[in-house]
């Protein structure tokens, strides 16, 4: 039996995210309507969740000898996350600020210790699943080839970053948005992907799978005020990963995240909406979505 459900790798940041009435013009200073400050990061967003739902979990990535660093693993560790993944470097840890007025959002990051890290393959052993998340083109053919060599599921939000050669019939589950995927393939037939299963997010919620038998579907998805959507996609990402590691459908997985990125954009922070997995359940009910969370790992 493997040590750990599943292992992230991918970056950890501080999150600065404001709320404004307008974006600032050349040289102007604008007070924001709200400020939220906390813990972020795509890959660290997702493990978040997947702690809280009871899967034993770990991560590798890189922190600052800082207080951020600090913050990061007392965090991970209050919340049961194996942190012996995660390095600590000589450069300040990574930060994300964030603009936010309306549905329009603007970032700027910066990466510090995010860039120094590193694969530890005795470490990734232990994990039944790895996911990743912003993650170079090095890391990510290391992850992807290191898992289909050693009988290990793997998840990739591939986001904006090219799909390196090579790997993309390894992954068993590929993750981007609409707009993603349109860019990469061209348009947006789930065929022309060689990922084993595929899932899309739709611009106006849902999403379209394609599962490893070639089945394709559209998922309707939950109608929601979004405040903020910022960790909307690492909290979709936690849905599918929690799903395929209990043996759902990939149609139960993906509504599954869906009702995860319903409840984090009703809240500003990426895992400000967070909840344990008696909540989920108990609201998955409420919204009828018919999980099947009675079914056994």
């Amino acid at each position: 039996m493997k040590d750990l459900d599943v292992i992230g790798i991918g970056n950890l940041n501080y999150d600065i995210i404001m709320l404004v009435d307008h974006f600032p013009e050349f040289h102007e200073k604008v007070n924001a309507e709200k400020a939220f400050f906390g813990l972020g990061g795509a890959a660290g967003n997702t493990i978040t969740w997947l702690a809280h739902m009871g899967l034993r979990t770990g991560f590798i990535g890189a922190v600052g000898n800082d207080e951020m660093g600090e913050a990061h693993l007392r965090y991970f560790k209050s919340i049961g996350v194996d942190t012996g993944g995660i390095k600590i470097v000589d450069a300040p840890s990574g930060i994300a600020v964030v603009i936010i007025h309306g549905e329009d959002k603007r970032i700027v990051k910066y990466p510090g210790a995010n860039e120094k890290r590193e694969i530890n393959f005795d470490y990734l052993r232990k994990a039944r699943h790895i996911h990743l998340s912003s993650n170079p083109e090095r890391i990510i053919v290391e992850a992807v080839n290191f898992a289909s060599e050693n009988g290990i599921t793997v998840s990739l939000d591939i986001g904006e970053a090219r799909i390196p050669a090579g790997v993309e019939e390894k992954i068993d589950y590929l993750l981007m948005n609409e707009d993603e995927y349109r860019r990469k393939f061209g348009s947006l037939d789930p065929r022309l992907c060689k990922a084993k299963n595929l899932i899309i997010t739709l611009n106006g919620g849902g999403a379209l799978i394609r599962t490893a038998d070639g089945e394709v579907e559209e998922i309707r998805g939950l109608s929601a005020k979004v405040v903020d959507s910022t960790g909307a996609g690492d909290a979709f990402d936690a849905g599918v990963v929690y799903g395929s590691l209990r043996g759902w459908s990939l149609r139960d997985s993906a509504k599954l995240g869906m009702l995860l990125a319903y409840l984090t954009v009703q809240k500003v922070g990426a895992r400000s909406a967070v909840i344990p997995l008696r909540d989920i359940v108990e609201t998955s009910r409420r919204l009828n979505l018919d999980l099947p969370f009675s079914r056994n790992p």
